[in-house]
């Protein structure tokens, strides 16, 4: 029988979060995060090893609480104007075994009251990391087109973020993949209901996802020198 992880009280929880964004009520609601947000969000976790692992090799599924695939709930606020410590979502970062090596892409997943979504890519890479995928995808369109430019990738996936409004200096404007060579994230995803989150239908989405996005993963890490 499929599993659930997420309930109604989990977005209940984040919408509380997000109106009482301070330390003592958080302090005082630290069961409710345990119980309804993190545990579950690490048993998914768990459960996604397995499937990602037969999705690729090199890619991690970590249920670890701390420094595993689950972002850490507080903010980090130093170089920030907003200073509420904590986020009002919850994401998962599913990254490839050499990510602390080389700025690799990952698989992503983002809880959050009626903006849950999942996907994966690269996003704000470094200026060098850019430049890499630009050139790459200058020189290798076709297996780009077929990474991306399908029915099935278009129907179901966009690209997150902002693009250049010209092309970057020393592309060929001409280039028939300009209008993506002009992308500052290499990212894509969809975005999916509150009640799939909360359904036993989350557990296979998720894999489903994953593994029609996992062209464009493998393009990026052959971008990057990286095995996928």
């Amino acid at each position: 029988m499929a599993d659930t992880y997420f309930t109604k009280k989990t977005f209940t929880f984040l919408r509380d979060l997000a109106a009482n964004n301070n330390r003592e009520w958080f302090a005082a609601n630290r069961r409710r995060y345990e119980d309804d947000l993190r545990n579950p969000y690490l048993r998914l976790i768990g459960d996604l090893q397995a499937p990602l692992a037969k999705i690729s090799p090199r890619y991690r599924a970590d249920p670890r609480a701390q420094g595993g695939s689950l972002f850490r709930i507080h903010r980090d606020t130093r170089f920030a104007n907003d200073k509420t410590p904590y986020k009002t979502w919850a994401g998962a970062r599913f990254g490839h075994e050499r990510r602390r090596e080389i700025e690799a892409p990952s698989f992503y997943m983002h809880l959050q009251p009626r903006d849950c979504f999942a996907g994966g890519g690269i996003w704000h890479p470094e200026s060098s990391t850019l430049k890499k995928i630009r050139d790459f995808l200058a020189d290798n369109p076709a297996a780009w087109k077929k990474a991306v430019h399908t029915k099935a990738f278009e129907q179901r996936f966009e690209f997150w973020g902002e693009k250049l409004t010209r092309p970057p200096r020393g592309f060929d404007p001409a280039h028939e993949l300009i209008e993506d060579i002009k992308l500052k994230n290499y990212a894509a995803g969809q975005g999916f209901p509150d009640a799939l989150a909360c359904s036993d239908e989350l557990h296979p989405y998720l894999v489903d996802t994953f593994k029609r996005i996992a062209p464009m993963i493998d393009y990026l890490c052959a971008a990057v020198e990286l095995e996928f």
